[in-house]
């Protein structure tokens, strides 16, 4: 099975650093964590003030990688969360339950290890390609 590197997304800002997106192999897509930015805006935008707000502009943007990719959040079997001000767990989790209504993937938390103005969280996902119909 051929490897795919995603490095540009339609309409998603480009890596603001030497990454992909997402890479898609053995059947799986492994994206890289996701800040809060703007699609169509720039890599480094944030949209949001608040842990909720962040935390849904992050896995809008997961989801959005996913789609691109072949796949989607229905497909996530582990995340990532990586948090800039931990104290704000509680907000974090009442946004990203939005998302994972029904079974939840595996999921970590670490403190986020990099300074970027602005954001409070990133989220990375490893998700199963969608099945051929």
């Amino acid at each position: 099975m051929q490897t795919v590197f995603i490095e540009q997304v339609p309409g998603y800002p480009a890596p603001h650093s030497p990454y992909s997106h997402a890479v898609v192999a053995n059947g799986f897509v492994f994206v890289s964590a996701q800040i809060p930015v703007r699609p169509g805006g720039g890599p480094t935008e944030v949209v949001g003030a608040t842990m909720q707000e962040q935390t849904r502009q992050s896995l809008r943007n997961l989801e959005f990688i996913l789609e691109a990719a072949g796949s989607s959040l229905a497909q996530v079997v582990k995340i990532t969360v990586l948090l800039a001000r931990p104290d704000l767990y509680r907000e974090m989790n009442e946004a990203y339950t939005e998302f994972f209504p029904g079974p939840k993937p595996a999921r970590a938390m670490a403190r986020f290890g990099a300074e970027i103005p602005g954001v409070l969280v990133a989220i990375d996902a490893i998700a199963t390609l969608a099945e051929a119909g």
